[in-house]
């Protein structure tokens, strides 16, 4: 299928607030969508084969790792640059995985999905996967809400960054440090129950083994692994590129582009908010069956470039992410 990306426009001169998404909401889009295209609905389902290509991914890093520790220390330098061009990619294949798991795309049984998310998470050394199954699950049910939905930037975290370039690129660097900040702003939307104490254990326990087995090399690959996963790397472009589209009538902005294929279709992000019950490897389907309703919206062919430019351009900042404001107000509470 060939898409044609429709530029992102910012406003370089809009005040340091947060962007108003006044425009159409993806309920809204959806239910026209399938009174045009009732045949989408046979794409909604579950994918079982992403559980076998879990266990594909997370044996390979596990192996990886392992190899760097029998390498010892001296390799530490290799290690970075395997984890940063390939690591990487693993790592944010397996946030997609966990992704679908939140939503139950992958077994029909709520329990199995759990398990696959304690799973996926295990080579990402800190334990983050049912902490990013509460927070994704209220940032559908709560999108744009700055109380409720830790995908926003706080306000302290866009003053502080504002539109310098070098503070910018640290922010990326540092993401797990500011998203896992976020969810202090929004209190309660993470619960201490079972699974998140079985999450840290799981997590914390196959760490002890991997340097018990392997020695810190190995833990070193699964960290920096992690850390470039979602942070100053082209695939940490997609946090920018699904909601900060500095556009107050389109609150949410695609990827078209190659890096779909290694991350699980995750760029097609409108698809998925209008349909989160279809599964990653349906979502281009949707767009094919619908492409005017979907190659009109923002979105992006590069994930580098849109770094790049969002580092470096300074009508690019924090403030170009989108909420949607209270009734009779035009920006979010805290702002």
């Amino acid at each position: 299928m060939t898409t044609v990306p429709q530029p992102v426009e910012f406003d370089i001169a809009r005040e340091e607030t947060f962007v108003p998404a006044l425009g159409e909401t993806h309920s809204a889009r959806a239910k026209a969508i399938l009174k045009a295209h009732p045949e989408i609905r046979e794409l909604i389902g579950r994918n079982p084969w992403t559980a076998a290509l879990t266990a594909l991914i997370v044996g390979t890093q596990f192996a990886v790792a392992i190899g760097f520790g029998l390498a010892g220390l001296s390799w530490w330098w290799l290690a970075l640059i395997v984890a940063y061009g390939f690591g990487a990619f693993l790592t944010h294949a397996l946030y997609v995985v966990i992704h679908d798991a939140t939503h139950n795309l992958i077994f029909r049984n709520r329990f199995l999905n759990r398990v696959v998310i304690l799973a996926a998470d295990l080579p990402m050394v800190l334990p983050g996967g049912m902490g990013f199954r509460a927070c994704h699950l209220s940032h559908h049910a709560h999108l744009g809400d700055f109380d409720r939905d830790t995908d926003i930037p706080s306000d302290w975290e866009a003053r502080m960054i504002g539109r310098s370039t070098w503070r910018k690129a640290l922010w990326f660097f540092f993401f797990p440090v500011f998203q896992a900040l976020r969810v202090v702003r929004v209190r309660g939307v993470v619960p201490t129950d079972g699974w998140g104490i079985a999450n840290v254990v799981v997590n914390f326990g196959t760490v002890a083994l991997v340097w018990w087995l392997a020695g810190p090399a190995a833990v070193l690959y699964l960290f920096a692994s992690f850390w470039f996963g979602i942070g100053l790397h082209p695939l940490g472009a997609r946090w920018v590129q699904e909601h900060f589209t500095g556009d107050d009538q389109h609150d949410t902005a695609n990827y078209y582009g190659p890096l779909n294929t290694i991350a699980l279709n995750i760029g097609y992000h409108n698809e998925h908010h209008d349909f989160p019950s279809i599964p990653w490897n349906r979502l281009p389907e949707v767009t094919r069956i619908a492409p005017d309703d979907y190659l009109n919206l923002p979105s992006h062919s590069s994930w580098t470039r849109l770094m790049v430019e969002f580092i470096t351009d300074p009508k690019y900042s924090l403030w170009t992410r989108t909420v949607r404001p209270e009734p009779g107000e035009v920006q979010p509470a805290g702002v």
